[in-house]
């Protein structure tokens, strides 16, 4: 199987860069989720892997061959695009068997390859159908067979789920993990979803001003982030961020924030009196008293439910503050709180002048 390599990929228009010297392997059938707010390159990394975007500086591979100055349609990669991309004159089966029908494969193969392809997708009762008589969703799966039929070494998918309603999403999300899974192909996938990146990647690339932030598992990013940018884009709701004070000595390391005192981890490169930022994921942050949690005082200005879980909004430091619960049908105590318990290998400590993580700490 394919492996794909990018080394000191740059993209410049004209004094613009906009993609700055990343670096990424992706390994054999592995699925990797670039994520990014817009303009932060992911889409211009992915086009330029496909052919679809001059490179300006670096190199692309793709199983130890470099593929800069290879014509996108000798590339054997098979991309799946945003807006489907399909002909409306076509029928379904049409569309699958397009790129079939120009490398000259014989009827009957084409017409077995179409038949086996439909079935996967569960396509086979629209074949005879045109685009514009489909769902979002059947367009997107027959956008898909027009790529597998192609058997490419590499899966391309530039936010092919972005123009479907979240149910279609939700399920769309699970089809190719799915097909992934079965088909084993290497695979890049695009996305300004978060949500999408932490339920289809095995490994994850966070990108920022054309820069890679992190690579990692879901959990890797979600548990130990690499700075606050990181922490906060990855998770929903995001990472909550408190400025503070360092207090280092014998009895350990505090943080100190409007009069209170929170224990932290014990930081070897931590110095005493040092602005720092700690970090907590609203699903760490607990309701009642446990072992090795300090108390803050905290109001809860709103309780948002969501069936088994609720979110508690506060104001803490005049900044919006996050808690997750699990609800258990009890809600009526919840708007009563009025502390909250941080334990201390749920903090992350970043620094707040290069807002790097200071360690990764061990959670649960």
């Amino acid at each position: 199987m394919s492996t794909v390599k990018l080394k000191n990929l740059v993209k410049s228009y004209g004094d613009v860069t906009v993609v700055q010297g990343i670096n990424l392997e992706v390994k054999a059938k592995e699925f990797v989720v670039l994520v990014g707010p817009s303009g932060c390159g992911k889409s211009t990394t992915l086009r330029m892997l496909a052919g679809l975007e001059e490179i300006s500086g670096g190199e692309v591979s793709i199983s130890d061959r470099v593929i800069n100055d290879v014509a996108p349609k000798d590339r054997d990669v098979a991309m799946v695009f945003q807006n489907y991309a399909l002909y409306p004159h076509l029928t379904v089966a049409e569309n699958i068997a397009f790129g079939l029908r120009i490398r000259k494969v014989p009827k009957d193969e084409i017409r077995k390859i179409v038949a086996d392809v439909a079935e996967t997708l569960e396509l086979t009762p629209l074949l005879e159908r045109r685009p514009a008589d489909l769902s979002g969703g059947q367009r997107q799966r027959v956008a898909m067979g027009r790529a597998i039929v192609r058997h490419p070494k590499v899966f391309l998918f530039d936010e092919p789920l972005s123009n479907l309603d979240a149910k279609l999403r939700t399920q769309m999300r699970a089809e190719i993990k799915q097909l992934h899974k079965r088909l084993g192909v290497t695979s890049v996938y695009v996305t300004h979803d978060q949500v999408e990146a932490m339920t289809l990647a095995d490994r994850i690339v966070v990108m920022s001003a054309g820069k890679i932030e992190q690579v990692g598992t879901p959990m890797e990013l979600f548990n130990s982030p690499a700075n606050t940018f990181v922490a906060t884009f990855i998770g929903s709701p995001p990472m909550n961020l408190i400025e503070a004070t360092a207090e280092v000595s014998d009895a350990g390391c505090y943080a100190l924030f409007e009069g209170q005192r929170c224990l932290l981890p014990t930081l070897s490169q931590l110095s005493d009196g040092e602005e720092i930022i700690i970090g907590i994921r609203p699903e760490y942050i607990e309701i009642e008293p446990v072992a090795d949690a300090t108390a803050i005082d905290v109001k809860i200005d709103l309780v948002e439910t969501l069936g088994s879980e609720a979110l508690l909004h506060c104001k803490f430091l005049d900044k919006p503050f996050v808690i997750k619960v699990e609800t258990h049908g009890q809600l009526t105590h919840l708007e009563n709180l009025n502390k909250l318990y941080f334990r201390q290998n749920a903090i992350t400590v970043f620094d707040k002048k290069t807002t790097n993580a200071m360690i990764a700490s061990d959670k649960k």
